[in-house]
């Protein structure tokens, strides 16, 4: 189960939502400069934090309706605000992640007319956290 707790309100997000990124952060970073005589040197550490958490429903179907896409909009628009996200079994402190574009995004199953717009329409949805 994949939830989102914020000041005591818990949502349960999609089971289907898939971690497209899990793999693709190391906590290791490198730096490397030349020195005068051409020789490397170079500078390594451990990343406290910043590990980006990308969920995505688009192509697994994940769905949620329009009620929860206006909460999530809502939480999304909240600048530094902290989360728990809990992924895998494991609770996890993030912010919603704005660095590149939308945070939270969600598209309609279908095209829908103006006065289609109802709090139980389902939506793919989208979502870039990072890890603090």
């Amino acid at each position: 189960m994949i939830t989102l707790t914020h000041g005591g309100t818990t949502l349960t997000l999609p089971d289907r939502l898939l971690w497209v990124d899990e793999y693709q952060w190391s906590p290791v970073a490198t730096e490397v400069r030349w020195g005068t005589t051409g020789a490397p040197q170079l500078h390594v550490g451990l990343r406290q934090a910043g590990r980006p958490i990308t969920l995505d429903g688009r192509d697994s179907e994940a769905w949620i309706d329009r009620t929860l896409c206006d909460q999530l909009e809502a939480w999304a628009a909240l600048p530094g605000t902290t989360f728990t996200l809990v992924l895998r079994g494991q609770a996890r402190t993030v912010v919603f992640d704005h660095s590149q574009g939308a945070a939270f995004d969600a598209t309609p199953l279908w095209k829908l007319l103006d006065g289609e717009h109802t709090g139980d329409v389902l939506y793919r949805p989208f979502f870039k956290f990072m890890e603090v």
